[in-house]
Parts: structure tokens; sequence; C-alpha cells
């Protein structure tokens, strides 16, 4: 190896740790737990969009929902 790529490695390796985070600071911690923050803004509108799902599909689990493709679950 050439002296050019050595130092290309080493830059890139330093680049990627300078990235790494160790934890979340408590007072950060209030960021993380605004509803702009959630997988799921409505959790109510995708229970029912995951129960009309399984239904329609006649499919079962996945969401922990049993049952077949009737609805009456």
């Amino acid at each position: 190896m050439n002296i050019h790529a050595l130092l290309l490695i080493n830059i890139t390796l330093l680049m990627m740790l300078t990235g790494c985070a160790n934890k979340i600071e408590p007072w950060e911690r209030g960021n993380l737990a605004k509803p702009q923050m959630a997988l799921e803004p409505n959790a109510l509108d995708a229970a029912i969009m995951k129960h009309t799902f399984s239904s329609k599909e006649a499919s079962s689990g996945g969401y922990g929902v049993g049952g077949g493709g009737c609805g009456c679950n």
C-alpha cells in the first residue's frame, strides 16, 4: 500500500468515529418524547387501519390480531 491509500483509510476511519453518539443525556430526552417524534402520530387511526387491513386481506399476524377475513375478530 502506498502512503496515499493509508492516509485515505485513516481519514475515513476518523470521520466515521466522529459520528458516534454514546448516550442521550437526561435533558435531551424531552426532545425525543415530543409527539412529532412518534412512529405512529395518531395511535387510534393506526389501530383502526391495522384492523381494517387484517380484516380485508384475510390475513392474521404481524400486529397481534387473530381471526379471519370476515371482520368478526
